[in-house]
């Protein structure tokens, strides 16, 4: 693996979630400080809901901070798959309600990811090049982002001279079509976070970290500011 890695594991869930939050807050303080604005980019799943919940009372300048999603699933966002709808109810409230929320599913092709593509891509290519915060998830399969084993465009997503910012991604295990941040896109950050729980995720991080063929270990390879690892079992 290329990629420092610095690992933070706590006793339990709660704690992690409290830790991971305040730091977060902290790099996003810092970048308003210094560049007048911030930008997150967050994943879904039921793992950051405890820390959507602490960051969202974090007393920060929300109203200079852009949310926007490392993965989506191609649902209304009424559905209870929709990570937009995960981050409407779990994070955009108290101090956070006045941050702006950058969705990736487009309400004008919900009938086709593929068509979507260029616009979605162009809004987040809008935000700058790089994002202040990142913070990924992995699933038990060793997906992140949507990454996805088997994916149909999995080798495109993980391509790192890719020139995408967003691709579409059907998978066995993932459902409903997704659209993802490409792998070069989500290392333009210069804070990225690892958010699992779990023994049987520390130990599919662990063989990714020794070579096996997982895409998370995409991540470990190639990512160029230290991967941040929060593990709570």
């Amino acid at each position: 693996m290329n990629a420092k890695i610095e690992r933070h594991e706590f006793a339990d869930r709660l704690t992690l979630a409290d830790q991971l939050a305040r730091d977060v807050a902290s790099k996003l303080a810092a970048a308003i400080a210094e560049r007048g604005k911030a930008s997150i980019a967050v994943s879904g799943g039921s793992t950051p809901k405890a820390m959507f919940a602490v960051l969202a009372e974090q007393e920060i300048d929300w109203s200079k901070v852009t949310i926007t999603l490392v993965d989506e699933r191609w649902v209304d966002t009424d559905s209870d798959r929709s990570n937009a709808r995960l981050v409407a109810e779990h994070l955009l409230h108290h101090e956070a309600h006045t941050a702006t929320f950058l969705p990736l599913f487009d309400q004008a092709h919900k009938g086709d990811v593929d068509a979507a593509l260029a616009a979605v891509g162009a809004r987040i290519d809008a935000l700058g090049g790089t994002f202040d915060v990142l913070i990924l998830g992995m699933g038990g399969d060793g997906h992140t982002a949507s990454f996805f084993p088997g994916g149909d465009n999995l080798e495109a997503a993980l391509d790192p001279k890719g020139g995408k910012t967003v691709l579409s991604m059907r998978a066995p295990d993932a459902g409903e079509p997704r659209i993802t941040l490409t792998l070069p896109k989500v290392l333009a950050t210069r804070a990225l976070y690892v958010h699992i729980e779990g023994a049987d995720k520390k130990a599919i991080l662990a063989k990714a970290e020794a070579g096996e063929d997982y895409p998370i270990g995409a991540v470990l390879k190639h990512a160029t500011v230290p991967v941040e690892i929060y593990w709570a079992p």
